[in-house]
């Protein structure tokens, strides 16, 4: 199951408060400002800055 359109449209980066992007076929949740990557575990987003990796 997918995060749901709804949700994605409301979810922001908790670092600098841009909205994020599925990236990586739904794996994760990317900030396009900070590149910070977010993953989703169990259809679940965990939006923690400590649990984030950063892409370049």
């Amino acid at each position: 199951m997918a995060v749901d359109p709804e949700l994605l449209a409301i979810l922001a980066c908790p670092a600098c408060k841009t909205p994020v992007a599925l990236v990586n076929d739904g794996a994760g949740l990317k900030c396009g400002s900070c590149r910070r990557v977010f993953p989703i575990k169990d259809d679940i987003p965990v939006m923690l800055i400590d649990e984030a990796t950063v892409d370049s």
